[in-house]
């Protein structure tokens, strides 16, 4: 790892003490159980993953993370850890990222996640320079997993027993190449659960290397009263020690979590400050907008026909014009040719990458699928009708469309676009 991924206190057991994190808890919803997992909100006493004393927007998590910046100014870390699972509503956790990047280029970027999702979003968090991963994974033998979850959501499908086992296990495999395939450093972490998974950590740890894992955290149970596991005995020390030592021949271990809650802050095995809590109460009813940030991606690209007006659907425009934001006005820097039709999501893939420095793309229409396309992959897209100069003041600003310039008729709705039938979607 080079010098500024050592900067994480949970990857390198030698910056815990000059570094310190922070979790904002944007992801409420989860798509698994875990039979050990009892989420449980605004309990100060806990410390353990899952449990957090607020929900917040991304935007209202931006203002929070301001105020503990303020206070804690070495925070070298920002990270999605929860309460539930950040991939199970991607849409919360990469919004919240790309407001940390902007406002703040240089700070790491890492989440936490089961893996069941995660993997269709690694190009994403590329683009965000997101350097750290974790994993929980806590087997890859079905006999195993089927008993370590009851039950995983595969989008509106319930799956239990070894079907849930069969479908997590394979994304989790997937979640790890795609991370790795990105340059991610991915540390997995695994419960230790006795009777249950504890014979086979070691062999975990052999597959996760051969994967290209980079650590491994084997975390002792936490019997929590009211879930499947709750009557089980925690591992003892002697048994963790020998655990760790296995899975040590494969993969280095993290022996220092301190299984941070998902509102944590500060240095690891700091208490939750108060003045935290309050910063994370108040951010929660906070309702104001949080200030637009200074784009990452320096360009806006518009549909026009004449460079005067917003008036090309997405799917018609064979080219865009890109603009940069001037001191006094826009500056047109060029026009780029947009990808031929017909390649299906093929050709919305390939837009996404010649917008790869656009921060956002106005357009008179937009079909649900680019803009779905463009959105997750970092790209803002505004449907908006009106002058070009009025499209870019709102998408340089960061702003919603104004009243004034939101289409009547929303593309799919009764629109012609040129006449030749919407071909946006």
């Amino acid at each position: 790892m080079n010098t500024l991924l050592k900067n994480h206190p949970c990857f390198d057991a030698g910056a815990r003490h000059k570094h310190a994190r922070i979790h904002l808890p944007v992801a409420p919803a989860c798509n698994v159980q875990c039979a050990f997992c009892n989420r449980k909100f605004d309990c100060l006493n806990e410390s353990r993953p899952g449990v957090t004393s607020a929900i917040l927007s991304p935007q209202q998590a931006l203002r929070h993370l301001f105020q503990v910046l303020d206070r804690r100014p070495e925070t070298s870390v920002v990270g999605i850890a929860g309460p539930g699972d950040p991939f199970a509503q991607p849409e919360l956790t990469l919004e919240t990222l790309r407001l940390v990047r902007a406002h703040l280029p240089d700070m790491l970027l890492c989440v936490a996640t089961n893996g069941l999702n995660v993997a269709a979003h690694a190009d994403e968090l590329a683009r965000l320079k997101v350097s750290h991963v974790t994993l929980t994974i806590n087997g890859l033998h079905p006999a195993i997993v089927s008993r370590v979850y009851e039950w995983v959501m595969d989008g509106d499908q319930r799956l239990t027993g070894f079907d849930a086992a069969n479908l997590l296990i394979k994304r989790q495999i997937a979640a790890v190449l795609a991370l790795k395939a990105q340059g991610m450093v991915v540390k997995i972490n695994s419960i230790i659960i006795p009777g249950v998974n504890d014979r086979h950590l070691g062999e975990l740890a052999n597959m996760l290397r051969e994967l290209g894992a980079d650590v491994m955290n084997c975390i002792p149970l936490i019997p929590v009263p009211g879930t499947k596991f709750g009557e089980l005995s925690p591992p003892g020390a002697d048994l963790v020690a020998r655990i760790r030592t296995e899975a040590g021949r494969h993969l280095p271990q993290m022996e220092h979590c301190m299984r941070c809650r998902a509102d944590a802050a500060g240095k690891l095995g700091e208490d939750m400050c108060e003045d935290v809590v309050e910063s994370l109460q108040a951010a929660s009813r906070d309702e104001t907008p949080a200030p637009p940030p200074a784009p990452v991606r320096p360009y806006v690209a518009v549909a026009s026909r004449e460079g005067m007006l917003i008036n090309q659907h997405l799917g018609e425009a064979e080219r865009l014009a890109i603009y940069a934001k001037a001191p006094d006005n826009f500056e047109l820097i060029g026009v780029r040719e947009t990808p031929p039709r017909g390649e299906g999501d093929a050709r919305w893939e390939a837009l996404a990458a010649l917008l790869h420095d656009c921060c956002a793309v106005v357009v008179s229409g937009v079909g649900r699928k680019p803009a779905e396309f463009l959105t997750t992959r970092g790209v803002r897209v505004l449907e908006m009708e009106g002058m070009v100069a009025d499209g870019l003041e709102v998408a340089f600003a960061g702003q919603a469309v104004p009243l004034h310039l939101r289409k009547v008729n929303r593309c799919g709705t009764g629109c012609g676009g040129s006449g030749n039938g919407c071909r946006c979607g």
